[in-house]
């Protein structure tokens, strides 16, 4: 039992379980997302507080293996009192070391927190505007409460839990989950999924040049695209990040999670619209990757209407920004071999009030494969979402190592949504994901479709894909859903009826013998103990 209960405290939905539970019991803890704040900055402090340990004590291995003595006061002094580390790790000052929150009286620890997080912004310009100036003594949690909290966050450990790609995303998650039950999608309050980036950036190969986000929320797109960099090239420094946030709290949450990782990036100045104030205005991009807010409402604004991001295509409806998102990430990639991969609700696949874009962007041969992906893979939303893929180059050449063929003029249509034999255990409703091996199937499919020696026009599986050129999507009204082109089985013809009824029959005849024999058993019985049976 007592194993079973260590157990159980080192997992860590249970751990955010208790924290959830402390804030909302909590005196003054506010609202949703100043308890997120409140608890993803705790965390950002857990672990950069960790990180931090762990390069003291690798610094300390390094010096022992020297012959040195670390106790020795010169030692100390020239290698302690303000290390420096080679790895990325962030020379924490005193005051923000995790041990010396953790030493703090609960009575005195709003103010320690915040003076943390003060000198933590002052001693490195990549942590700049990381931090809302008095997040805990505004609060001002009750001493026992905010001292539980700190507690709880020690619990949480890259030692422990390393397993999870993206650790604050996890945790960025669970409270979107857990404390946003009404979750605001219009502010583009969505978390990828790791296995759905995973897809996306297997497909794409972001593994050098420049990547951007136009809604990069937490940064968990970036942090997990860059382990897969790492697990293939091992060179983050290949790849200059580029982003932008509306949300002010999720950009700040975006920038922490990408320094403490270490990766370097640029988000603009501040949180902002990526329509009304596009950030990166005029720079293009090797590779975009993206999951914008879906059927987002309040995007438009009417110094838009003759914006240059559509100009050679027409204005995205007011009513609807998914295709202010596609023009927009068209507009920002490398005119000669550019490559976007995003995710949009299934409604842009036919929405008759896109039509006319929708078309030309066929024509100008932009779309290279639509995949529609299994329901259930967020947790915000059940419903079934498709993964777009634009490419500039569809000509064919060198690309990471394969050799594509010309692909002009075809689009690759996938259908995911069968894999669904993978569900997500503990979630408070139905989860999927996609596993390692459904990934490949996908990934393989799809470069396969793209390289040289592949016969595009006989190029399917029925159910599953089908390569399709241009003239047959004309004929179908410009519609991209999948599901127009892949063959679908109508496996009820594949069953013998009479065969069938003959079986039914059966066992029809089986169960009236077994109801007639119990009810003459019923009769024997109540004429054993002496009741008349007419």
């Amino acid at each position: 039992m007592a194993k079973k209960a260590v157990e159980k405290a080192l997992n860590i939905d249970n751990i955010l379980f208790n924290c959830r539970d402390i804030l909302r019991q909590a005196r003054n803890s506010g609202s949703f997302f100043e308890k997120r704040d409140m608890m993803l900055t705790l965390v950002f402090l857990r672990f950069i507080g960790e990180k931090f340990d762990d390069g003291v004590a690798k610094l300390k291995e390094q010096l022992l293996a020297q012959g040195l003595d670390i106790e020795d006061t010169n030692i100390k002094a020239a290698f302690f009192d303000d290390p420096t580390f080679t790895d990325g790790t962030y020379n924490v000052p005193l005051e923000a070391r995790w041990s010396t929150i953790q030493n703090t009286t609960a009575p005195n620890l709003n103010s320690a927190l915040d003076t943390a997080l003060k000198v933590l912004g002052q001693s490195d310009k990549r942590l700049k505007g990381c931090f809302v100036e008095g997040t805990f003594t505004t609060r001002n949690l009750a001493p026992n409460d905010i001292k539980k909290l700190v507690d709880e966050v020690s619990k949480i450990s890259h030692k422990k839990f390393g397993e999870e790609k993206d650790l604050i995303g996890r945790v960025y998650e669970y409270f979107l989950k857990e404390f946003a039950v009404n979750a605001t999608k219009e502010e583009g309050e969505y978390y990828t999924p790791h296995d759905v980036v995973q897809l996306i950036a297997s497909m794409i190969e972001p593994f050098d040049g420049t990547l951007y986000d136009p809604c990069c929320g937490s940064g968990g797109m970036f942090i997990q695209s860059a382990e897969l960099v790492k697990a293939k090239q091992g060179d983050i420094s290949r790849i200059n990040i580029y982003g932008q946030e509306k949300e002010p709290a999720t950009y700040r949450l975006a920038k922490m999670n990408l320094a403490l990782r270490g990766i370097s990036h640029t988000l603009g100045g501040e949180a902002d619209s990526t329509f009304t104030h596009d950030l990166h205005k005029g720079i293009y991009f090797h590779y975009i990757m993206a999951n914008p807010p879906f059927n987002l409402k309040s995007w438009y604004d009417d110094n838009l209407k003759d914006d240059s991001r559509w100009a050679d295509y027409a204005t995205p409806p007011v009513s609807n920004a998914n295709y202010a998102w596609i023009l927009h990430m068209l507009s920002h990639l490398k005119p000669l071999n550019g490559v976007a991969g995003f995710l949009l609700a299934n409604g842009a696949l036919n929405d008759e009030d896109t039509l006319a874009i929708r078309k030309k962007l066929i024509e100008n041969d932009k779309v290279e494969a639509i995949i529609v992906l299994p329901r259930e893979l967020f947790i915000t939303t059940d419903i079934s979402v498709t993964l777009w893929i634009l490419n500039q180059n569809k000509r064919g050449g060198c690309y990471h190592g394969r050799h594509q063929r010309n692909r002009e003029h075809e689009i690759l249509f996938m259908d995911l949504r069968q894999w669904t034999d993978n569900p997500v255990k503990g979630e408070n409703k139905k989860k999927v994901r996609l596993m390692p091996e459904h990934i490949a199937k996908a990934v393989e499919i799809y470069h396969t479709w793209q390289n040289e020696g592949t016969d595009g026009a006989h190029y399917a599986v029925p159910e599953l894909y089908r390569s399709v050129k241009m003239e047959e999507i004309a004929s179908k009204g410009w519609a991209l859903t999948p599901s127009k082109y892949i063959e679908f089985i109508d496996h009820d013809l594949e069953i013998d009826y009479e065969k069938e009824m003959a079986r039914i029959q059966a066992e029809m005849q089986e169960i009236i013998k077994a109801e007639k024999k119990s009810q003459q058993m019923l009769v024997d019985a109540f004429r054993g103990i002496g009741y008349g049976i007419d």
